[in-house]
């Protein structure tokens, strides 16, 4: 019997690399996502993350089609950058609604089926943002430390259950992401020179970074692994640099981080 794997914002990068890789290793995988995947072997469900009864109808359309839920990869979201005193709070609370409710929802609805069957891996996909927080880009940094929490939380609440929980946090990736953020552009001369350098470096630094493919394995492997970790870094250096914000100073690491995006 084959296992299942639902997977939201699979239509393009990591989602996508994410999906061709639990199918590749036999699973069938759902994409939960506005847009269609290109790989035609996934299969799709419209789906908006941050509407609780699209979401709620996606999972039920799952479990009636297959019965089951054996691995949940929240992966939808997006990036919005811009000083903080300059973003509407509209896109704020949007950028809320997909990264951090949207993951919600998505695990709220699973959770039920998996608990019922004694088992479930659930896999968040998190940022490096969320322990190093980057300056320009606070309200996606805000989102994924919001995910890490959670994942913590949650991991303790259904270990009872069989369920095991997991956030993996990417460095810079090369996809589409960047292109798709939302940029605030900033006609205040106070902020313009400082945010345009912040920003120029971090789309320079995504376009350089590492392939998609490379945090789909690693996605792959704690959804599958039996006793996985319950935070995961992807990449040597995001990995020191994970542990090093933890023994530093905060505010040497926060004063290192503004001299690189400044």
């Amino acid at each position: 019997m084959k296992k299942i794997a639902v997977i939201s914002g699979a239509s393009s990068g990591i989602g996508l690399s994410a999906a061709a890789m639990f199918y590749n290793n036999g699973y069938v995988v759902y994409s939960l996502s506005r847009a269609k995947p290109e790989d035609n072997r996934i299969l799709h469900i419209p789906t908006d993350v941050s509407n609780a009864q699209s979401v709620k109808d996606a999972v039920e359309a799952v479990i009636t089609s297959e019965g089951r839920i054996d691995v949940l990869v929240n992966n939808a979201g997006f990036g919005i950058s811009g000083p903080v005193e300059l973003t509407d709070l509209s896109d704020a609370k949007s950028i809320f609604d997909v990264n951090f409710f949207g993951t919600f929802l998505c695990i709220k609805y699973a959770l039920p089926y998996m608990r019922a069957q004694g088992y479930g891996h659930i896999v968040c996909v998190s940022s490096i943002a969320a322990v190093l927080p980057v300056p320009y880009q606070s309200f996606y940094s805000c989102t994924k430390s919001a995910i890490n929490a959670f994942v913590l939380s949650l991991a303790n609440e259904v270990r009872p259950f069989g369920i095991k929980v997991s956030a993996v946090m990417p460095g810079d990736v090369k996809t589409g992401f960047t292109s798709n953020r939302k940029k605030s552009v900033s006609d205040n001369e106070n902020y313009r020179a400082h945010e345009q350098r912040a920003i120029n470096r971090m789309e320079q630094d995504e376009q350089n970074g590492m392939s998609p493919e490379k945090v789909a394995r690693r996605i792959f492997k704690a959804a599958t692994k039996k006793r996985p970790r319950v935070i995961y870094a992807v990449g040597f250096s995001y990995r020191l640099f994970a542990v090093l914000q933890k023994i530093l100073p905060a505010g040497f690491v926060n004063y290192i981080e503004g001299k690189i995006y400044g």
